[in-house]
């Protein structure tokens, strides 16, 4: 009957203790924790931790003291901690083994003579980390041969128990910290991204412009933009890089930058393409293993005629509601910008009807997923476009809706960026 009220008594110890351990969130407090239930086991007058993480022999911290008046953060405040070289506390620390001393005897010239002075029972118990005691828990006892032998494999066990648990709650803490950052990162990218696009969107002659950004995360690689030009004229550019985050964000500020600086007089479709690809090949690209795709039509209001280069873009759909029929804008084509040096652009041109409705997209639309792992595709852009006779805002709103409802909660794996153009 002893033995079963023996073993009941110990596993309750353990159930206790783990479930102390599973509550525990703050380090600091799980340590506190370890020093109470190590205080019931046996009175102990004297608790010290060290360490010798990222130290060489014979150097190590003492990073806790029972003594200490104020705690200090052995994480984030490393600086306060004492750091010593040698001695008795040294061995204890690099011996890889457990240390029992029943008889201590301190010189006055050891490193640690101010923690161990008055003390003759020391057990040195190795905090394990990937197989090396980095750590270690010093107890010690006035009194000589102060610690039951029968007591040891406990306190190892459970000593190392709470080193592993603290580890972890810090590396919890650390990964958290570090997403925080990374996070607060992503967001200034993304506040960079939004403030390369248009503030607002141009008034262009007989022409209804609505636009439309979302990226998959918080920085993307899709830009839109558009061009004041001579006489009139006017540009709109719609571009997808490869890839996602922050590398694809940083690709679109560049392809930006080099839009906005193309020299000379406005230069036609082709030729802005040829340049952008030439400089993003010579460059950039080749050396991150990115392309862009894009688009760049000039619009002259006066004739409505639209003249165009595609550099491997999705071709734009255009509903020309007074025939009913439904026009890609494929005739031109080329390489994705930044593959090929020396890629040539041709031209096409296009004449705009009153009232006819033009979608500029990325593939994050067509490409759009549901649960089925079916694609949106170019097929419900045509279906969204049956209905004329809407603004270009109404038309960017049916647009998205769909996009949603065969989405159906499957989140987005790409920026989704559209153009929605309608001539008045």
């Amino acid at each position: 009957m002893s033995q079963v009220s023996h073993w009941k008594d110990r596993l309750a110890v353990v159930e206790d203790t783990m479930r102390s351990i599973s509550q525990e969130s703050d380090p600091q407090e799980l340590v506190r924790s370890y020093g109470e239930r190590i205080q019931q086991l046996m009175p102990i007058d004297r608790r010290l931790s060290l360490s010798r993480r990222d130290l060489k022999h014979p150097e190590f911290r003492i990073t806790r003291s029972t003594t200490w008046e104020q705690r200090v953060n052995p994480w984030s405040e490393k600086d306060k901690l004492p750091l010593l070289r040698g001695g008795i506390l040294a061995d204890a620390c690099y011996r890889n083994e457990t240390t029992l001393i029943d008889d201590l005897q301190v010189s006055a010239t050891d490193p640690a003579f101010e923690y161990l002075e008055g003390f003759h029972s020391l057990l040195a118990i190795p905090m394990f980390d990937n197989g090396e005691s980095l750590n270690a828990v010093i107890l010690l006892q006035r009194a000589k041969a102060a610690f039951d032998p029968e007591q040891i494999p406990d306190l190892v066990w459970r000593s190392n128990l709470f080193g592993r648990a603290t580890g972890t709650l810090v590396l919890k803490s650390q990964l958290e910290a570090a997403y925080k950052e990374l996070d607060r990162e992503l967001k200034s990218v993304a506040q960079l991204q939004r403030a390369l696009l248009p503030a607002e969107l141009p008034k262009i002659p007989r022409l209804e412009i609505t636009a439309y950004y979302q990226p998959a995360s918080r920085a993307g690689g899709d830009y839109y933009d558009f061009f004041e030009l001579p006489e009139g004229k006017w540009g709109f550019f719609i571009g997808d890089v490869s890839g996602h985050g922050t590398p694809a964000a940083v690709m679109m500020a560049v392809t930006h930058c080099m839009a906005h600086t193309h020299p000379g007089p406005a230069s036609p479709p082709g030729a802005v393409l040829e340049y952008l690809n030439r400089h993003l090949a010579t460059r950039y690209t080749n050396r991150i293993e990115a392309f862009v795709t894009a688009f760049y039509g000039v619009y002259d209001p006066q004739s409505r005629k639209l003249v165009y280069a595609s550099a491997g873009h999705n071709p734009p759909r255009v509903k020309r509601c007074a025939a009913g029929v439904v026009i890609s804008l494929d005739k031109s084509g080329g390489l994705p910008l930044g593959v090929m040096e020396d890629a040539e652009y041709n031209e096409s041109s296009f004449y705009l009807q009153f009232d006819d409705q033009i979608v500029l997209y990325t593939d994050g639309i067509t490409e759009t997923h549901n649960a089925k792992n079916e694609q949106f595709g170019e097929s419900r852009i045509d279906d969204v476009l049956s209905k004329c006779g809407l603004d270009s805002a109404e038309l960017m709103r049916n647009l998205l809706t769909a996009v949603d409802e065969f989405a159906n909660g499957v989140p987005p794996h790409d920026d989704r960026t559209v153009i929605v153009l309608r001539a008045t």
